[in-house]
């Protein structure tokens, strides 16, 4: 479906607003509460496209759940109660729910096919594919199993150690949920921790994974048995890091954003952001289904350039977009490096946030890793970008979004072409913006 968003600018960010339930959280949760004994509740989950296709999966492998707008219930049917389905599963756009579900379905006993969207067919799933194969899945797939579809033929899995070359919380968590169903020991190494959504819903079930140094330690088939549990999802950083960027950037701008997720393996932005000299403050602390959780005020402030590099890239992967936005206003130059993971997600986000920055006047220099970004800013105040008659989102809903927070600093309305991408992870991103520049 494609849309378009119209971004007229020259008023602050007031008010007090929530956000989404965190997505990540939310497919860990389905998945969870589908394997365990008896009935559970999700409530505040994301309703973006992305969960809602984990859930529709779900109901293809035979758990009943029952949708309501702040609440699933879900009748788990037990770790073996999965069936298998009468067709292929469409994870639609989400890396997360086809790289998960082929760890849960690699050890079941039964024949599954995933596939997705044209942007899901086009990612990597060897990072999967190749350790899943290693402890005795059957995958096979398009280019050896390296691109979906995939298609995977359950069978009895064994525990292994797995050196990750990437932190990438896909990869540890679709090899965290196959080891469930694995005899044996399944140990996980990467080389910076990742977010750590799946660690801590783990234990939130009751689910024994233990820390060795650095390394995850799984024992397959000695965890089966977990109750349902009530789920509380708090609100999701990634879709609340829009906010605390153009709040800060938009003169005269106050936003309290409630209820945010701050799982540290996610905030690296407020780290960079209060490092650019932006104003946030965290409130009222506390946590929700193992996630620490708080409320955030931001008011508008300077900023300035800075340097980003390997050890902040996994904490500010999906903030990538709009970061770029803040640099392009700021003061002096940002240098991104270590960020090469950018270039195979829902677009190659280093190319895109590159090209359409440049077409709203900012100077970036595009690198293989990331980006050195020439800031518009003078004289200790923001610079503004320029309008477009039409950004283009290249069919990514964080792309989309971030250009429409950099089209509120432009001196004249613009437009996003091919909008309708945000509704995989942020429905109600235009309402929630539009209620902020009224009040």
């Amino acid at each position: 479906m494609k849309t378009a968003l119209t971004i007229t600018p020259g008023r602050p960010l007031k008010g007090t607003m929530t956000v989404p339930g965190d997505k990540s959280v939310t497919h860990r949760a389905l998945i969870l509460t589908a394997l365990a004994e008896g009935t559970s509740t999700v409530s505040d989950y994301c309703r973006g496209e992305d969960c809602l296709n984990t859930m529709r999966a779900f109901r293809a492998l035979g758990i009943k759940i029952d949708e309501m707008p702040e609440r699933l219930t879900v009748h788990g049917k037990g770790f073996w109660g999965l069936s298998e389905p009468n067709g292929p599963i469409d994870c639609g756009n989400s890396g997360t729910g086809i790289r998960l579900l082929a760890g849960v379905l690699a050890g079941q006993d039964f024949f599954t096919v995933l596939t997705g969207d044209e942007s899901i067919r086009r990612r990597p799933m060897g990072r999967v594919v190749k350790p899943l194969r290693e402890m005795g899945a059957v995958i096979a797939g398009r280019k050896g199993g390296e691109l979906a579809p995939l298609a995977i033929t359950g069978k009895r899995l064994h525990g292994m150690e797995y050196r990750s070359p990437v932190a990438s919380a896909q990869v540890k968590s679709s090899l965290l949920l196959a080891g469930l169903f694995a005899e044996g020991v399944t140990r996980f190494g990467e080389p910076r921790l990742s977010r750590d959504h799946t660690e801590r819903m783990f234990r939130f079930f009751g689910i024994a994974l233990t820390k060795d140094g650095n390394d995850l330690v799984l024992h397959g088939r000695t965890a089966v048995g977990w109750a349902g549990r009530r789920v509380v999802i708090p609100g999701d950083f990634s879709a609340a890091a829009f906010f605390l960027v153009g709040a800060t950037i938009i003169p005269g701008s106050d936003v309290t954003i409630r209820n945010v997720g701050l799982n540290p393996t996610r905030t690296g932005l407020i780290e960079v952001m209060k490092k650019m000299g932006a104003d946030i403050q965290i409130l009222a602390q506390r946590e929700e289904a193992g996630e620490p959780v708080a409320d955030l005020r931001v008011k508008s402030a300077s900023l300035k350039g800075v340097t980003i590099g390997p050890d902040l890239i996994p904490q500010t992967i999906d903030e990538f977009p709009i970061l770029c936005v803040a640099a392009a206003v700021a003061e002096g130059d940002t240098v991104i490096s270590g960020a090469e993971e950018l270039r195979v997600k829902e677009s190659d986000r280093i190319a895109t946030m590159s090209q359409e920055l440049q077409a709203m006047g900012a100077q970036i220099t595009e690198r293989p890793d990331g980006m050195v970004i020439q800031g518009l800013g003078r004289g200790g105040e923001n610079g503004r970008l320029r309008a477009v008659s039409a950004a283009q989102s290249h069919g990514d809903h964080r792309v989309a979004m971030s250009l429409a927070i950099g089209g509120l600093t432009a001196d004249r309305r613009m437009t996003i072409a091919d909008s309708g991408c945000i509704d995989t992870s942020f429905p109600n991103f235009e309402a929630t913006l539009s209620q902020l520049l009224t009040r």
